[in-house]
């Protein structure tokens, strides 16, 4: 994650705290994260052509600057989706998440923000959470802003090596 360095007054001293940038957006009630060096960009989702005998959340592939993505619906990859029938119309923002293996969209309803958080603000041990996600341990952390409760992600635990692999050959050959 980028640090920026920030410094706060505490009784008359400098203390250094480093905070980091997230992006939040929200899987159908709920409000998910990613570290912002996850996203490569956000784009209006464009149209998807639907791939035959993929998983189901794999909703197709996408045109997004000249190279074809597969685009994720990551609310039916959690098992939380309420929807049937996923559209670009419905979902209208994208977030193109890019590693050295490959890239993907990730389909959001609304515009993502920003937020900046510090390691303080991310509860990193809650039992339910690490109890739950015990063998890809993709969560990495709850975040408390306000009244909010942002579940900190991170998409390269999200997908399995079975799944890179095949986004990488997928996105390669198209």
């Amino acid at each position: 994650m980028e640090d920026i360095q920030t410094v706060h007054k505490q009784e008359g001293t400098n203390a250094v705290k480093s905070t980091f940038q997230i992006i939040v957006f929200r899987l159908e009630e709920e409000e998910y994260a990613l570290s912002i060096d996850q996203i490569k960009e956000v784009v209006i989702t464009p149209s998807i052509a639907r791939i035959p005998l993929t998983q189901s959340y794999i909703k197709g592939v996408g045109n997004i600057r000249g190279n074809v993505l597969a685009i994720m619906d990551l609310a039916d990859k959690f098992g939380i989706s309420t929807e049937k029938n996923i559209t670009s119309g419905t979902h209208k923002y994208t977030l193109v998440v890019a590693s050295d293996e490959y890239k993907m969209g990730i389909l959001v309803k609304d515009v993502p923000q920003t937020l900046r958080v510090t390691k303080d603000d991310i509860d990193e041990s809650p039992a339910i959470v690490q109890s739950a996600t015990l063998e890809s341990n993709y969560i990495k952390g709850i975040i408390k802003s306000g009244n909010r409760i942002i579940v900190l992600i991170d998409i390269f635990k999200v997908i399995s090596k079975e799944e890179q692999n095949l986004l990488a050959r997928t996105t390669d050959k198209l």
